[in-house]
């Protein structure tokens, strides 16, 4: 089944509110094995939107719409349905008694336009409103379905979630749901990743093989069509089973996590520390790992030491590494293995990144914008640094090096290292 969702009003036309339905609903569709292949958004005119029911009818076998079935006049998507499909509208008795006992419980008149909110499609069947009063319909007319939600998300949602999944499932017959699992991949771009798969995405029937990028990481999600959970795993698992063999240095989930929750599993497991020394990023990578619920049990805390003095105090750099026309700088090598060995003694952890750069706009001590300088420093271990040349603006390039510090660190933490 093909699927079009229809969001109606002018606020979302005018960027006053934020399609967050379309998200929603597309996620549930895909999870009832319903491929949605377009999203629109009409503003709240019954011309166009008879004309964008046309339009869609003819691409979808399922149109959803979400979105003026309130009581104001603008309300319009039941009306327009009706009048394409040339079909009568009347009173949904049960919706408008809910709507009369909520009046009375607030000891005030009826309002007689909210009798729009209880109307009902010749023919549709009733979606209920659990947390609010318009009625959802739901209807098939000669070989395409129509779906009617609500505007507000939460009402749309428990209303897609409960009467309208489940009628749903009963036009599908046997039900064949999609299945994902979603790989992350970092330390490595979106077209180098591709460039390892292409092979595979080129010749992707079942399961389909998508890519998506994210600042500092790209995804994978890998997803077939199947009865039940057991029989996707079993279709599933040699496409993963390469995926995995191609990608071992880069892949750090088989889920939706980003790599600070992988880096924080790992410490947790392997019973470690970390601390951590930031310059350009600015308490960026601090930020990371602690929205990462307990994280407490492993990171020992960070210092952000923007300024050389810091540096120097906070951290013990050298001063011949900052100062002086022969020192290589706060933006070095020399540097970014300082910090993070001044912060590892500092806190005695087992692990310590430090970052230190230039995130821009302008140039640092005569050295570009985006040259960054990433160090682990590890109990018993020699300090590693990595050298980055980054694009972007100045956020971007924070961003990626936060990230990459987090990836040099799951590389130890995963028996990964290479020096």
């Amino acid at each position: 089944m093909r699927a079009e969702i229809i969001a109606v009003g002018t606020e979302l036309l005018l960027g006053q509110i934020v399609n967050t339905n379309a998200q929603y609903l597309s996620r549930g569709l895909a999870e009832l094995g319903i491929d949605v292949y377009y999203q629109t958004v009409v503003g709240d005119n019954k011309q166009r939107l008879i004309e964008t029911i046309g339009i869609a009818r003819g691409r979808a076998d399922l149109l959803v719409f979400t979105g003026g079935l309130g009581p104001t006049q603008d309300d319009l998507t039941r009306d327009a349905l009706a009048e394409y499909l040339g079909r009568e509208i009347g009173l949904h008795e049960p919706t408008m008694a809910k709507i009369m006992k909520m009046f009375a419980g607030r000891g005030g008149d009826f309002i007689e336009s909210n009798r729009r909110q209880a109307m009902l499609i010749e023919g549709a069947t009733p979606l209920r409103n659990d947390t609010g009063l318009a009625v959802g319909n739901a209807l098939s007319v000669d070989g395409t379905s129509y779906m009617l939600l609500p505007g507000p998300p939460r009402e749309m949602k428990p209303m897609f979630d409960n009467d309208g999944a489940s009628w749903l499932r009963e036009r599908l017959g046997p039900a064949y749901s999609l299945h994902s699992v979603m790989l992350k991949f970092a330390g490595i771009g979106e077209s180098m990743l591709e460039d390892l798969l292409l092979d595979l995405i080129e010749a992707q029937q079942d399961p389909t093989i998508a890519p998506y990028a994210k600042e500092g990481e790209v995804a994978v999600r890998v997803s077939t069509k199947a009865e039940n959970a057991e029989q996707a795993v079993r279709k599933l698992e040699a496409t993963l089973t390469e995926i995995r063999a191609r990608t071992k240095a880069y892949l750090y989930a088989e889920e939706d996590v980003p790599i600070e929750a992988a880096v924080v599993r790992q410490l947790t497991e392997h019973r470690m520390t970390l601390s951590l020394a930031e310059s350009c990023t600015g308490g960026m990578v601090s930020e990371l790992i602690t929205t990462i619920p307990g994280s407490a049990v492993v990171y020992r805390g960070g210092l952000v030491s923007y300024s050389n003095e810091a540096k120097m105090r906070q951290l013990g750099v050298p001063s011949r590494l900052l100062e002086g026309a022969e020192a290589p700088g706060a933006i070095s090598a020399e540097t970014a293995q300082a910090m993070a060995e001044g912060a590892r003694a500092a806190m005695d952890a087992d692990f310590a990144l430090s970052v230190t750069g230039n995130a821009g706009p302008g140039a640092a001590e005569d050295k570009p914008v985006g040259l960054v300088y990433v160090g682990l420093a590890e109990r018993g271990r020699e300090t590693r640094v990595e050298k980055l040349q980054l694009s972007g603006d100045r956020e971007g390039i924070r961003l990626r090096a936060a990230k990459r510090a987090l990836y040099m660190l799951w590389q130890s933490l995963s028996g990964q290292r290479t020096v």
